[in-house]
């Protein structure tokens, strides 16, 4: 198949947007892929037209810092949805940008989410009756970090 035959990628559906405070990040050291570390996951919300409710505080973004710079993501979490159902979200990604741009994000100092890449894949898993779908689904997530939360926009992958 040449490359001209490649046929749309699916459409984009804008699905939620996460607000989640974090903790302070705790370093486990040099492991042998880079410096592990993770960021505890507080209170949040979940606003969109498909997905509504908050966070359960507890979630864990656990990371690795690489040579290269880039920044390994594997958050797990749960969202309580408006009627009290529980959504179980696993979310896996990168986060990577100029060096000085990195600087200034880890410092707490506000960046754009424009000046450095911050995307995860995630997974629903949930035995809700009313959610089952979204064990179907598979949505891409645009990050933006600051200070003392993330902000994530999910959209399903159509």
């Amino acid at each position: 198949m040449t490359p001209d035959a490649l046929p749309a990628p699916p459409a984009l559906v804008p699905m939620t947007q996460i607000r989640c405070e974090v903790g302070a990040l705790v370093s486990l050291g040099m492991a042998k892929h880079g410096e592990r570390r993770y960021v505890p996951l507080g209170a949040g919300t979940v606003q969109g037209p498909e997905l509504n409710g908050t966070l359960v505080e507890g979630g864990v973004d656990w990371q690795v810092q690489r040579a290269d710079g880039v920044t390994d993501i594997a958050a797990h979490y749960v969202i309580r949805t408006r009627d009290g159902a529980l959504v179980e979200v696993q979310s896996e990604g990168m986060r990577h940008g100029p060096a000085e741009v990195m600087a200034r994000l880890a410092r707490g100092e506000p960046v754009a989410r424009d000046e450095y890449f911050f995307r995860t894949v995630v997974r629903f898993t949930t035995g809700a009756p009313a959610w089952l779908h979204l064990n179907k689904v598979l949505a891409i997530a645009v990050g933006q970090r600051e200070a003392t939360r993330v902000l994530l926009d999910l959209y399903r992958i159509g």
